[in-house]
């Protein structure tokens, strides 16, 4: 009776590895943004994306003639709330200039670090991965 309580117990464990490996698959920061390449820039909100992993939000961004949609990734829902953020910290239609690293692949995809809202001419921080890889 011991050893089938033992065996059971053991079989309830396994799920608990494989989840936490499959929670360790993670992103890191290098592995899809160069730190090498710092862009700023500056555009109306179009859309806004509280969503686990990360928050995210898009711009349209003028480049000469050309209107560009860029997506900006920040830290995830509690880490931006934690920094100041929520839901109704920027509407749509707002102007913000966001400083942060390009997509290594060439996409218009950044991972923020700041935001300068236009409204309110605060800078906060977007919770970058590259800040949480670095300790800081």
């Amino acid at each position: 009776m011991k050893n089938i309580l033992t065996t059971c117990k053991v079989l309830l464990l396994i799920p608990c590895f494989f989840y936490a490996q499959i929670g360790s698959g993670h992103h890191s920061f290098p592995a899809q943004y160069d730190a090498d390449k710092p862009i700023t820039l500056t555009g109306y909100l179009i859309k806004m994306e509280w969503r686990n992993p990360h928050v995210y939000f898009y711009l349209e961004v003028e480049d000469g003639n050309d209107i560009e949609e860029w997506a900006f990734e920040m830290g995830s829902p509690i880490s931006m709330g934690r920094l100041g953020w929520n839901r109704n910290s920027v509407q749509v239609g707002e102007i913000l200039e966001v400083e942060g690293s390009l997509a290594r692949d060439g996409s218009n995809l950044v991972n923020a670090s700041t935001v300068l809202l236009s409204e309110s001419g605060r800078r906060m921080f977007a919770g970058s991965s590259r800040e949480e890889e670095q300790g800081q």
